[in-house]
């Protein structure tokens, strides 16, 4: 009964046949053919062939909506005029410059404008990056080593934080309370891991009981307002409040990884929060679809950055093309289209969530913005509020084989059940995408 693993793989092998002549091909010289993983939810990935609009199109000759979108970068979907314009305009001046540009400081004017914890700020060439800069900055400032982050909470593949983003219960995570750190591959030091504190989700009692066990050698505490990569979880503002003063009565600088959460307000999802993080990382949107990072913060944190007691800098830190189309990205997204994306996904969620419940299914779709996550849980009405929710409650098998039929049926979905929008969007496309997602959730449960 319902659809099988094996039926809809079979049928996304026959839609993407040239995707895995390609695969094939190219998997001698580049493991698993290329450069990332956390995109492939298939037997093999969907090689692109160019993108427009909403829309991905593909090596085989499909047309997808991109419910991708680069893991929330393109958030003004494929191609967009003003971005291309800008970057035309900057190639034309030459692309690449030891000196800095007029591009960089109007990209780090917009972001100090707009996000009002960010007083002075940094470019680098990805939001990992800037996450590991973050760290650093932090440890000058306070003299401490050690970084506390939370469990599920992803902030890059880079050694010092590549802790505890994706653990499961087959890997002895030790008691929700206090979390056991786990690396999240080979190759990371025992150091790092030993100067790891993890903590846990929307359990305000024992972070304060891990924070001042630790407090003489905690740096800072590094955190999305809406984790992403381990499973949608949103802190509970609550929760963030109390661990935000916490952490200025215990000296612990707050680190608050915007990465994806930028595309959630004008003025960053802090701003929802009413918080001021001493610190926050950026990335992804703010260079318009081309590789960025950032970290802003205060003023007086800023301090060990300016006097070189912490040296920040790289070959294409401020780049000028990434920060031209940062520009372009960011002038298209003012406070109107923040709210078209935002009702967007709003549609998505009340009208899916409604008819799941009408319908008595084990389905949900959450999360606070124009990020998303559908999941399949193992009774109606399960809230999701800590990563071990998520893998305790989660049906894996279920939402790889809705992601599956999604794109045979000719959407461009994320493997954990994520799902980005662009403005680009039409009513007609999320019409669209409620009623296939409707009928899989039938087919499944038939």
């Amino acid at each position: 009964m319902g659809i099988s693993y094996e039926d809809s793989v079979r049928k996304f092998s026959e839609k993407f046949k040239v995707s895995k002549e390609y695969t094939e091909a190219r998997t001698p010289k580049i493991p698993g053919a290329y450069s990332r993983k956390t995109t492939n939810f298939g037997p093999f990935a969907i090689f692109a062939d160019h993108g427009e609009g909403q829309y991905i199109y593909t090596v085989d000759g499909h047309k997808l909506l991109d419910l991708n979108n680069n893991s929330t970068v393109n958030v003004l979907g494929h191609n967009h005029p003003r971005i291309t314009a800008a970057l035309s305009e900057a190639v034309s001046k030459g692309y690449s410059f030891g000196n800095p540009t007029a591009y960089e400081y109007k990209l780090a004017e917009i972001l100090c404008d707009r996000i009002e914890s960010v007083e002075k700020i940094k470019f680098t060439c990805s939001a990992s990056e800037a996450c590991i800069t973050a760290l650093q900055i932090a440890r000058g400032y306070t003299g401490k080593n050690k970084i506390a982050k939370f469990e599920g909470g992803y902030h890059g593949s880079l050694e010092g934080l590549h802790i505890s983003s994706h653990p499961s219960p087959d890997r002895f995570p030790g008691p929700a309370d206090n979390p056991t750190p786990l690396p999240d591959s080979a190759g990371i030091p025992p150091q790092t891991i030993a100067n790891t504190v993890v903590l846990t989700q929307n359990n305000f009692p024992a972070c304060e009981k891990i924070l001042r066990a630790n407090a003489r050698d905690v740096a800072c505490v590094i955190l999305e307002l809406q984790a992403s990569a381990g499973g949608i979880i949103i802190l509970e503002k609550d929760f963030v409040m109390k661990l935000r003063a916490l952490t200025e009565e215990l000296g612990i600088l707050m680190i608050c990884d915007e990465t994806c959460t930028f595309r959630a307000n004008y003025h960053g999802l802090q701003s929802v929060y009413g918080i001021k993080p001493d610190l926050t990382v950026l990335g992804k949107l703010i260079g318009g679809g081309l590789p960025i990072g950032a970290v802003g913060g205060s003023a007086e944190v800023y301090k060990v950055v300016e006097n070189n007691q912490v040296r920040i800098s790289g070959t294409h830190h401020g780049h000028s093309l990434c920060a031209a189309a940062g520009v372009a990205c960011l002038e298209v997204m003012d406070e109107a289209a923040y709210a078209r994306l935002n009702d967007m996904a709003a549609r998505i969620r009340d009208e899916l969530n409604t008819w799941a419940s009408c319908e008595k299914y084990p389905f949900i779709v959450y999360g606070l913005y124009s990020q998303l996550c559908y999941a399949f849980t193992d009774r109606p009405g399960r809230e999701i509020t800590t990563h071990r929710d998520f893998w305790n409650y989660i049906n894996r098998d279920q939402i790889l084989i809705s992601a599956l039929e999604m794109a045979v049926r000719g959407y461009y979905p994320v493997h954990r059940g994520e799902i980005s929008l662009s403005l680009p969007m039409t009513d007609d496309d999320i019409t669209g995408f409620i009623q296939t997602m409707k009928d899989i959730v039938n087919e499944i449960y038939s």
